[in-house]
């Protein structure tokens, strides 16, 4: 049977569209602010961009239709993603950048009615912005979440949270924040986590500085957040308590996928610059593009392009049929990771001095895409649990071979 991996007529117009938004409406703004969004105007532009995608029927492709959204598919959303991050701003334009489209995806499959009105309508409106609050400084929950140490007890009054966070991504000027904490068990143990909803300005959250990191184009920074005897009720329980793990596996293969779909667009950018570059650029006697040498890095580029793309369409259609797609996700993040920075990486080598250079934005590609071989599981993380999983399937085949 012939597997169709075309896009329905209203996908591809969508595809279209976006792309012309993005690189009409959103690139000249990046360019002229370099990349960083603090420069640009922060949440002023943010809001500023949104409203012409709306205009333009673009927002909010993942959110669902009652809140306003296009109710998109994982494998629909892919190619629109990928337009959309052409421009480092346009995912935020489209309201799908991290963490926001992780936490409305989250919200849809596991917030109560009471929490989805309170806080996923604003969230996929634009109206806030959002955090989620896992990782935690050595010794505490990093690649390892088992490791978490941020505990939640309870109380008269709902829970008590205590703990510190580091690395939470939109933190400043977040709306509202989730919170994994340890409601059972001890540090190390699997389970007993538990996902919290709190309001920003709930008494004993607190937003501390900006880690200083490679990027700019992620409002609200990466920030440290600690929780001081934060009390909230019974309903700020985001599921059930002590499937917090679970849950954010809910997030986390999807939110996975959707960062390769931008990051593959910021990849494309930068191949598309460097083969225009190569076409026009004449040394040692002819145009660079006829030069073996970067022929091969050329077509070394189109071959990531289209191993990423591959490997992104198969996993967003293995969670699209419901299944966890853990080693399809983990498969296509971790190529992706390693294949995306390798596409910007040629693409500013193949443009010699001005790849390095602010004229172009090269420069700015190379610093952004190199924190995703770190974030979502490093690639290290992703390998030993592919490897872990096969191995594991050998040993169930060797038992059952001998019974």
């Amino acid at each position: 049977m012939a597997i169709d991996l075309a896009y329905s007529a209203e996908i591809a117009a969508l595809v279209e569209r976006t792309r012309a938004f993005t690189r009409e409406v959103v690139v000249p703004i990046e360019d002229r602010h370099g990349g960083d969004i603090t420069a640009a105007g922060g949440d002023i532009v943010r809001k500023d961009l949104q409203a012409a995608a709306k205009l333009a029927g673009l927002f909010a492709p993942h959110a669902p239709v009652e809140y306003g959204g296009l109710g998109l598919s994982m494998s629909d959303r892919a190619p629109v993603f990928e337009e959309a991050g052409y421009s480092l701003f346009g995912p935020m334009a489209l309201n799908v950048a991290a963490p926001d489209e992780g936490n409305v995806h989250l919200l849809a499959h596991v917030a109560s009615p009471e929490q989805k009105s309170q806080y996923l309508a604003p969230l996929a409106s634009g109206e806030i912005r959002s955090a989620f609050a896992m990782t935690e400084p050595a010794p505490g929950a990093g690649s390892d979440p088992s490791a978490l140490t941020t505990r939640a007890e309870r109380t008269a009054a709902g829970w008590r949270i205590n703990g510190r966070k580091w690395f939470i991504t939109g933190a400043d000027g977040a709306g509202f924040f989730i919170i994994m904490a340890r409601t059972s068990g001890q540090s190390g143990e699997r389970g007993g986590a538990t996902m919290f909803l709190a309001a920003a300005d709930t008494p004993g959250l607190h937003v501390g500085r900006h880690i200083p990191t490679a990027d700019r184009s992620m409002l609200g920074g990466h920030c440290e957040v600690t929780f001081e005897d934060l009390v909230v009720p019974d309903s700020a329980v985001l599921g059930a308590v002590d499937r917090g793990f679970e849950y954010a596996q809910v997030r986390l293969g999807p939110a996975r996928m959707t960062h390769v779909m931008r990051w593959l667009g910021a990849a494309r950018r930068g191949h598309d610059i460097a083969v225009h570059h190569v076409a026009r650029r004449e040394a040692f006697g002819a145009k660079l593009g006829d030069l073996g040498m970067i022929q091969k890095m050329v077509a070394d580029n189109e071959i990531d392009i289209a191993a990423t793309r591959s490997l992104l369409v198969r996993a967003c259609w293995e969670l699209d049929r419901g299944g966890a797609a853990s080693n399809a996700t983990s498969i296509a993040k971790t190529f992706a990771a390693e294949a995306i920075f390798r596409i910007v990486d040629r693409s500013a080598q193949m443009c010699g001095g001005l790849g390095v250079a602010e004229d172009l934005p090269l420069a700015r590609l190379v610093r952004e895409v190199r924190p995703f071989r770190v974030y979502d599981g490093p690639s290290e993380v992703h390998r030993w649990a592919i490897a872990k999983r096969s191995v594991g399937a050998a040993k169930r085949a060797i038992r059952v071979d001998s019974a």
